[in-house]
């Protein structure tokens, strides 16, 4: 059990997802989780609507179960195979966030700045949560595909298109890191 509790070194999960990406694309698949909400829609009638929803769902039943596998295993290991632990953050990282006024950094997975329920309800916290929403929908429907299906499922498919939206994803998280978190709560 207590091997379950750790996190799980590099060298162990990275050759557990390239054997799940090799399985299926032996077997013809391709990962991503953000075509779970095209298939949603599809399977709701929006085809009778727009065009882009019209198309065979079914052939996509098998990716849907992947979600309900990550929201399954996302409560089972948050509720039950978790340990409190102190994340060892860069002394950089823990002065930048400290000059937000932030506390209690490296505690926790998420801070309770942007994540507890006080700051997901405030004015900011709801328009950081509409934007970003929108801004991580809009590029993944723009880039077609999220983050983990061109990371993990379009590199492993040697996709050039998958490796531009992967380098383009890096630099966002660096505008996003360097300029625009620091407008929002410096």
């Amino acid at each position: 059990m207590e091997a379950i509790l750790q996190p799980w070194p590099w060298y162990v999960t990275g050759p557990l997802i390239a054997l799940v990406m090799f399985l299926l694309i032996w077997f013809g698949r391709e990962f991503g989780m953000s075509a779970n909400l095209r298939t949603m829609c599809a399977m709701s009638g929006a085809g009778k609507k727009a065009k882009f929803f019209d198309y065979n769902w079914k052939e996509q039943k098998w990716n849907l179960v992947v979600v309900l596998g990550a929201i399954i295993g996302g409560f089972i290991a948050v509720f039950y195979l978790s340990k409190p632990i102190d994340i060892d953050l860069a002394a950089d990282t823990v002065a930048a966030l400290q000059s937000f006024g932030w506390d209690n950094i490296g505690d926790s997975l998420v801070p309770g700045e942007i994540y507890s329920a006080d700051a997901v309800m405030s004015f900011k916290g709801i328009a950081v949560l509409v934007l970003g929403g929108f801004f991580v929908g809009f590029g993944a429907r723009y880039a077609g595909g999220c983050t983990s299906g061109h990371a993990i499922s379009g590199l492993s498919n040697l996709q050039l298109p998958s490796l531009v939206a992967v380098i383009g994803f890096f630099i966002g998280g660096l505008i996003m890191t360097h300029f625009i978190l620091p407008l929002i709560f410096g």
